[in-house]
């Protein structure tokens, strides 16, 4: 295990848990399953899968001058002009198995940029705005873990409305063992409908 009382080693151990956690909502899921969208606006579990692999590769990769050994398999900018969601969903090209394969390789391409250079190492995020665009590995560790943990809510939600799949980690769901969940909704249903 990690040291934690390290920076660095404890905002790693964050980042690839959320990683995985990302991963795991998938798990046994069918490519209908996983590209199916589950929110008005088009959400479905293997696309923010996508979206968060593209957001390493480009926070972990060009804003410290490195480039992502197949940069061909990544989304590439342009294709945001034509399709602004681009990095969201799979094309019909792409697997689940496949993005996956993708993102655990993104992920050893990240690691990688975090070993090799201090928490204070500057970069550059060539797409935020002038005047905001320089940064630390320090600071970037962070965005990207909070972008990711964010998806991987998302993610949690959409996986539970599928089919009750819920908890905080493969190991360790973090949930009550054979709870009455329809009890417990009724229980907050009523509690809110005194306020109607």
């Amino acid at each position: 295990m990690a040291d934690l009382s390290d920076a660095k080693a404890a905002l790693h151990v964050y980042l690839r848990g959320t990683r995985e956690d990302l991963v795991w909502k998938l798990d046994g899921l069918s490519e209908r399953e996983v590209r199916l969208p589950r929110t008005a606006t088009g959400n479905n579990l293997l696309g923010i899968l996508k979206h968060c692999l593209n957001v390493e590769a480009g926070y972990f990769g060009p804003t410290f001058g490195r480039e992502f050994p197949t940069p061909d398999e990544l989304v590439p900018t342009e294709a945001f002009d034509e399709d602004p969601q681009a990095d969201w969903y799979a094309r019909e090209d792409e697997t689940k198995d496949g993005l996956i394969d993708l993102y655990q390789r993104v992920g050893a391409f990240a690691d990688q940029t975090i070993d090799e250079l201090p928490l204070d190492a500057p970069g550059q995020v060539p797409w935020w705005q002038p005047g905001a665009q320089d940064v630390t590995l320090h600071r970037i560790i962070i965005h990207v873990t909070c972008d990711l943990a964010r998806h991987a809510g998302h993610a949690d939600i959409m996986r539970e409305q599928h089919d009750t799949a819920i908890g905080l980690r493969r190991d360790s769901t973090n949930i009550p063992d054979d709870y009455d969940w329809p009890a417990y909704v009724s229980k907050l249903t009523k509690l809110a409908d005194r306020f109607a």
